[in-house]
């Protein structure tokens, strides 16, 4: 039992659960020719919503509130505001560094390196999955301290949203690599290890906070202004790129009710 209350192997079966999910989408490939543009815009509104409430209700009020009661003479708002500063810098690092494009247009980060559309398309998408598997990590690290508004319903609650909006995000890279001429077996390999990173750094995410505990407001706001940063630089303007901006906002507002109301009624 005591395997099973250890925050890191929580993180590690979030992760492992998330990427599960990535993986069932990534298998419609076998059962479908093309992404639905509609469909499509919809699902990446959806995520984009998950995300926002996620980064508000999951990461930056326990944040908050984990500040206020600790014993640092520093303001609360403070090691919230670099946190999330830094979280943002990091993904604008990555995006910066590692070579990629995404579905709708390549942002600019096609001219870095010449590599196959498909390979830079995959990781795109990783890149993505690396801010959900800390905010994992982080999530159920910081409800195990239990200092804050952090419990573990809410770290579950974020498990199962960040899984729900895995599921077409696994679909929308398969099903794009496959018409771009991979079969449909190497088509859905990609798709599933697109997400093999959550797991990943969401044990790292769990053990940095662990290790070192005054980090965690910090850690808390980092996870959140990556999924931020992922969210207004990927998400939302691939959903308003397509003929069905309308939909994509609606699914955006139902995602980010959806979120909410799993991580209050279940935190």
């Amino acid at each position: 039992m005591a395997l099973f209350s250890n925050p890191i192997f929580q993180a590690l079966v979030a992760g492992i659960f998330t990427w599960l999910c990535t993986l069932f989408g990534s298998a419609f490939v076998f059962l479908f020719k093309e992404v639905n543009d509609r469909f499509l815009a919809i699902m990446q509104g959806f995520a984009a919503g998950v995300m926002i409430a996620a980064s508000f209700w999951s990461l930056l009020a326990p944040a908050l509130e984990y500040a206020e009661s600790s014993a640092s003479s520093l303001p609360a708002w403070l090691p919230v505001a670099v946190g999330f500063v830094v979280g943002g810098l990091f993904l604008r690092l990555l995006d910066y560094t590692v070579p990629h494009t995404h579905l709708s247009e390549d942002h600019g980060d096609s001219d870095n390196r010449k590599l196959p559309k498909t390979t830079m398309l995959f990781l795109a998408v990783t890149i993505h999955n690396i801010p959900e598997g800390l905010a994992l990590g982080v999530a159920f690290a910081a409800a195990s301290i239990g200092n804050g508004g952090a419990t573990l319903t809410g770290a579950i609650a974020l498990a199962i949203g960040i899984g729900l909006q895995n599921i077409p995000e696994g679909s929308a890279l398969s099903l794009p690599l496959y018409a771009d001429g991979r079969t449909k077996r190497k088509a859905f390999q990609m798709g599933q290890l697109s997400a093999i990173v959550e797991p990943v750094s969401a044990v790292i995410g769990a053990a940095a906070v662990l290790v070192v505990q005054e980090i965690l407001p910090y850690a808390l706001a980092f996870a959140a202004g990556a999924m931020i940063f992922v969210v207004v630089e990927q998400l939302i303007p691939e959903s308003q790129s397509s003929n069905h901006t309308d939909d994509a906002t609606l699914a955006l507002i139902g995602g980010f009710v959806l979120m909410m109301i799993l991580d209050v009624a279940l935190g």
